[in-house]
């Protein structure tokens, strides 16, 4: 299992907070995939045109990184403020 959070507009549009989800290996970019293919909803909040960054176990990552049992992982959108 792994612990997924959704902030901002994004948990808006998916409609959650936070998810624990079963999973055996991959890496963020599967990660994405698998929930994108959930339906429409998903495919277009989490769109690769989009903006958003990934965290996983509290550090904000730049690249693919490996996603393991026992993982958090938060997805952020863009945030903007003055």
């Amino acid at each position: 299992m792994i612990t997924i959070q959704y902030f901002g507009v994004l948990k808006d549009r998916v409609g959650l907070a936070q998810e624990e989800i079963a999973w055996e290996s991959g890496d963020t970019e599967k990660l994405l995939t698998e929930l994108r293919a959930r339906d429409d909803i998903w495919s277009d909040a989490l769109a690769p045109e989009r903006v958003f960054r990934i965290v996983l176990n509290d550090e904000i990552l730049y690249e693919v990184a490996p996603v393991k049992k026992g993982d958090r992982v938060a997805i952020l959108p863009p945030v903007t403020g003055g």
